[in-house]
């Protein structure tokens, strides 16, 4: 980076979560921010991260610390990536087209979600063609194969198929503003529209969110609920053997399955010829009384190290979740909620605010139990009795 966009007044989370939700309003805010039932899973995944600790080294020569990081042939800047979210256009907007533009700028891998606000052609634009590209699956084969296409036509390499959510996830918070499926929109949604004028103005500038890779194939003028019918119709949430096997067949760049949480799913990645694994609950949002990522992640570990790229989201919030992730076995982390408060907090430079911070963060750590590169990492776990 030539420049620095830290910003001193927002060092932590903690801060950007607190700017981010006086500046979005609460029905979005709420979208960002909760997972589904009673937050419990959504809770435990970060609790159990932080219950990760790490041994210090402070005597003897210590060279530095090196945050690159080598993920399926590529050199990345710190091992961590922007996982996909979709709809982030409705949290702050334009926020997916600064969050590729901030990984971009920071070499970071940036994940584009099936339903993103930005399309396939603008991510590829903004990233010189070196993005992710993760999907949704759908029922009918002939869309999968466009959207394939265009992935791959567009640079796209990596393709990360989704296995943790065959089903919409129970959010009620989500479902009382409005935000379930089919959306709709509430006197108090527009009372908190009000509350949030910047946001309006950004949101007028931008144009209403719409999941932009999908309006070659959506049906002009649908009203919102029959936009969710549509959707509903359209994708086909759970993966099978033989999806994956026709995906496999298909792709010939990388094939990462995300939301691997068990060793017998593991095993059947391993088998179809998957080259990698993220192991995900969704962000807590989708099963309430779920493990934390970091428990399945462990165990994939002692067993699949080495004959996977084992990687992780869910939970990991700051540089020290980062680090205890890695020391815990994974090759490779991604943060989907953090660079999203960075950008609803700071606007189009909250993500390169958020991936300096993050940097800041893990160095430091590196720095202090005198790790040398971010593969050393496991020397550093402290194991738990």
């Amino acid at each position: 980076m030539s420049s620095s966009h830290f910003n001193s007044e927002y060092p932590s989370v903690d801060h950007l979560i607190a700017r981010a939700k006086k500046r979005v309003p609460g029905f979005a805010f709420d979208y960002l921010h909760n997972g589904c039932f009673s937050n419990v899973n959504l809770q435990r995944n970060t609790a159990d991260i932080r219950e990760v600790q790490l041994k210090p080294w402070y005597l003897g020569e210590y060279p530095g610390a090196d945050l690159t990081t080598e993920l399926f042939g590529n050199v990345y800047d710190a091992p961590i990536g922007m996982a996909p979210i979709g709809l982030q256009g409705l949290i702050w907007p334009k926020s997916c087209e600064y969050l590729a533009r901030a990984c971009r700028d920071h070499k970071l891998p940036f994940v584009l979600s099936t339903v993103g606000t930005a399309d396939i052609e603008t991510i590829a634009e903004i990233t010189g063609g070196d993005f992710w590209f993760q999907l949704y699956h759908p029922a009918e084969e002939d869309l999968r194969d466009k959207l394939l296409d265009r992935a791959w036509g567009s640079g796209c390499r990596t393709l990360v198929i989704l296995a943790d959510t065959p089903t919409f996830g129970y959010r009620p918070k989500e479902i009382r503003n409005g935000l379930s499926i089919p959306p709709q929109m509430t006197i108090r949604n527009i009372l908190q529209m009000c509350g949030c004028p910047r946001w309006v103005l950004r949101q007028l500038i931008a144009g209403k969110p719409e999941f932009k890779t999908l309006k070659l194939y959506t049906p002009p003028g649908l009203n919102m609920r029959h936009l969710g019918l549509f959707m509903n119709k359209t994708f086909s949430g759970r993966l099978t053997r033989r999806r994956i096997q026709e995906l496999r067949d298909r792709w010939k760049g990388k094939l990462v399955v995300k939301g691997i949480v068990n060793p017998e799913d593991a095993a059947v990645c391993l088998e179809l010829g998957a080259d990698g694994i993220i192991a995900s609950n969704h962000g807590g949002r989708q099963l309430d009384r779920g493990q934390s990522t970091i428990v399945p992640m462990r165990e994939l570990v002692r067993e699949f190290k080495g004959k996977l790229t084992i990687m992780m989201d869910s939970g990991i919030r700051n540089g020290a979740d980062v680090a205890a992730t890695l020391a815990c076995g994974a090759d490779f982390t991604f943060l989907g909620r953090t660079p999203m408060y960075g950008v609803s907090a700071l606007g189009e430079y909250g993500g390169h605010h958020v991936f300096e911070m993050l940097k800041k963060q893990i160095l430091q750590v590196m720095e202090q139990v005198a790790c040398e590169r971010v593969t050393e990492f496991p020397r550093h776990l402290v194991q738990q009795p």
